[in-house]
Order: C-alpha cells, then structure tokens, then sequence
C-alpha cells in the first residue's frame, strides 16, 4: 500500500528502499515488544496497567520518531521544517499504531484461536479420562454375590446353572468390550439389562418382578453405558422385600426419557438411594449432555428418569 502512496506522490527511488523496509521492521518490533514483554509482565503476570501504559507509549515513540526521521531524511525535507518535539511525539505514536495495528490484531487472533484449540484438546482429554475413571467403577460385590447364587445353583439345578453362566458370561463380555466406550446404543444396553433381569430373578426369586416397556423404537437412541444395570443395582441394593411382598420395577423406554421405576414398603433401605451409583451416573450425564437425571422420591415410589441422547444432536 505504501508503495502505490509512493508512486501516486512521485517519491523516490530511495525512499521505497528505504522508508518501506524501515516501516516494516519497526512494525514488527513494536508487536514483538508488546506480544512477549509488555503484555505478558504487566497485563498478565503483575496487573501493572500504569507501567504497561508508560511502556507502551514510550515503545511506541521511540520506534515511531526512528520511521518518522528515516522518511524525513529519504525524501530530502528541510530539516528546518522538522516537527516540534511534542508533535513528533503524536506523529510517532499515530504512525507506529497504524503501522503495526493490523500485524498484531493477525498474530493476537492467531494466538486466540491456537489457545483455543489446544483449550479443547485438553478438556476433551480430561473428559475422556473423567468418563473412563467413572466407567471402571463398578460394584466389586457383583461377581462375588453371582458366584454364591452360581454354586447353589449347580448342587440343584444344574441346567439353570449353565443358562446362569450363560448370561452371566454375556455380561461380563459386553462389559470388557464396552470398557472405554463412553456411550453405547439403547438396544445394546437393554440386552444388557435383560441379562442382568435374569440374574437378579434367579437369586432373588419371586422378591422381585422386573418388567420392560418399550415405547419408541431404539434406533438412534444412545444413554451412557452400563446407565440401566447401574439403575437395577440400586433398586436391589436398596430395597429388600418383607413379608411376601412383591417390589415391581418397571424400565420405561420414552422418546427422550429412560425411566427406571420401583415400589417402595415397609422394608426400603432408609439410607438414601442417593449412593455412589447414582452420583456416578449424575456425573457422566455431566460430562456427556446438558441435561441433568431427575429423580422421584415419594412414600411409595422410587423412580429416576435418564436423558436419552442422540449423537447427532450432542457436541
């Protein structure tokens, strides 16, 4: 740009050689100065917006006055005519703020978006690790409750002891397969859960009636994986039923709801059915969507209602 102002004005030859060169140079020391002295000691580090201000126009002087003489002096002015200090000081600042306003305004939104990316890196790989720390916790009391039901089972019944090692084997190895997925298809996880149904009415008996309803179709439908047989264990962990009473729990599949439901008597665990299962589960919804777990508490029921998410609509 300066060398069409230059040709318009009919400069010198020495003055594009000169002054031009000169410009650029200046330009980029100012934004080298402001970029990794002036901004990081005394905006970032010690708040020192006084000194950061006195700084900054004394930078901007000195490199604006060396473009300024240089200009002055290639296009052979008459020094007598040379600006009064205190004009000089105004031009100076005027030239050296225009000059490299536009270099530092790329570099800064340069350096934004770079933090950026790498801000996105970070917390994409912090949630990955938070999501695969709350994945890994899982009941150690599952496989040693299952193993006593197994070893009753074989002295009695021994076809249903292998259809229990069956099933037990198909939980075991959607849980190693799905180890690091942080979501997986609702289908998927309601075979989970129907497998995990047949475990807890195998040793609990008739204590507990389990019942699935499926509204929607479960295409394009994903929850957090594990979320039902986390829901299931709670309601084993905390209710036990007393005298001949039958506890009903109902999986409700809904088009943005998967509610898991349970009676609640006499004999339900007073200790709250807020344990480390569901916080679990509160946290990965944190980690994986916006919405949050609702759960209903009343007198007679029990019941904690998960957001079904879509891939295509989740970040």
């Amino acid at each position: 740009m300066n060398c069409i102002d230059y040709y318009k004005r009919d400069h010198s030859l020495i003055e594009y050689f000169v002054d031009i060169p000169t410009a650029t140079i200046t330009s980029f020391c100012v934004v080298l100065l402001f970029m990794y002295w002036l901004i990081p000691n005394y905006l970032i580090k010690k708040l020192k917006y006084v000194q950061f201000i006195v700084f900054a126009v004394v930078a901007l002087c000195f490199f604006g006055s060396i473009e300024y003489i240089v200009g002055f002096w290639s296009g052979d002015n008459d020094w007598s005519k040379f600006p009064r200090w205190y004009n000089l000081i105004l031009i100076s600042i005027s030239n050296a703020s225009s000059d490299s306003g536009l270099i530092f305004g790329v570099l800064l939104t340069k350096k934004f978006y770079e933090n950026q990316v790498h801000f996105f890196k970070v917390q994409k790989q912090q949630k990955e690790n938070e999501l695969k720390l709350l994945r890994s916790q899982i009941d150690p009391h599952f496989l040693f409750n299952n193993l006593n039901t197994l070893d009753a089972l074989i002295d009695r019944d021994t076809i249903k002891a292998k259809e229990y090692i069956n099933r037990l084997s198909l939980i075991y190895r959607y849980l190693i397969l799905t180890k690091d997925a942080e979501v997986m298809e609702l289908s998927e996880e309601i075979n989970l859960a129907e497998n995990y149904i047949y475990l807890m009415q195998t040793r609990f008996g008739k204590d507990y009636n389990f019942s699935i309803e499926k509204k929607v179709s479960l295409d394009d439908k994903f929850i957090p994986t594990g979320a039902i047989q986390t829901l299931l264990e709670n309601v084993v962990k905390h209710n036990k039923a007393v005298h001949d009473t039958i506890i009903n729990v109902v999986v409700r599949v809904e088009e943005k709801w998967l509610t898991v439901s349970n009676d609640k008597y006499t004999g339900y665990s007073e200790e709250e059915s807020f344990g480390t299962g569901l916080e679990n589960l509160r946290a990965r919804y944190k980690l994986l969507s916006d919405t949050k777990i609702h759960i209903t508490n009343t007198t007679s029921l029990f019941e904690v209602a998960i957001p079904i998410i879509k891939l295509s609509d989740e970040s």
